[in-house]
């Protein structure tokens, strides 16, 4: 049998090292380990109604005053009860899931109708594909709840804007949100929720 040569040898090992590497690459791509060390802040101000002008009727010489309540709202909102041209129709606070979350989301109707998520106080882990979703899924403590928001009906508002601070996630006007009863911060990836809220009426 006739001896085989050295140089051969690496036939095999450099088509296992090619599939290695490749296996890396994908794993992350997927994974996107850096993002968990890199946030992404965005601070939104409070929504505010679109005003509708009539062409027919004149336009006031002077502008009306700002109202001095809601210039307090807007930089202290936490502490201050919404002004009367939004109406808080429920609200809560995250809990953690696969990763630790903390803030609060609330869906306020503005008094020309639209219907916002707004997040304050957003303090959670960067990630691939996060999403924010309204779910009627419950909110549940601890590794069971992580995998429960794709189980039931759900509505995606789109890609989470940033990992913390104040956002706004507009509502479409034709989603019916009753039986829609929390917010999870989504990673549709790997289908598990980062954290979430169960959103109470008020």
């Amino acid at each position: 049998m006739p001896k085989q040569s050295w140089w051969r040898k690496p036939v095999v090992v450099v088509p296992a090292a090619l599939i290695s590497i490749a296996a890396l690459v994908v794993g992350l791509f997927a994974f996107q380990p850096w993002r968990l060390f890199i946030d992404v802040t965005v601070n939104e101000e409070l929504p505010v109604a679109i005003e509708q002008s009539t062409p027919s009727e004149p336009s006031p010489a002077k502008s009306p005053p700002v109202d001095q309540g809601e210039v307090e709202a807007a930089g202290n909102e936490e502490t201050t009860e919404a002004p009367t041209t939004r109406t808080v129709t429920a609200e809560g606070s995250f809990i953690s899931h696969e990763h630790s979350t903390e803030g609060q989301a609330r869906i306020i109707t503005l008094e020309d109708g639209r219907r916002v998520l707004r997040i304050t106080n957003l303090d959670t882990d960067n990630g691939p594909d996060l999403k924010v979703w309204l779910a009627a899924a419950p909110v549940i403590e601890g590794r069971d709840g992580w995998f429960v928001f794709d189980d039931d009906d759900y509505l995606d508002l789109g890609p989470l804007k940033g990992n913390k601070g104040n956002q706004n996630y507009s509502i479409p006007a034709d989603a019916d949100i009753a039986n829609l009863t929390s917010v999870t911060i989504w990673c549709d990836r790997f289908s598990v929720s980062f954290g979430a809220a169960e959103l109470i009426p008020v």
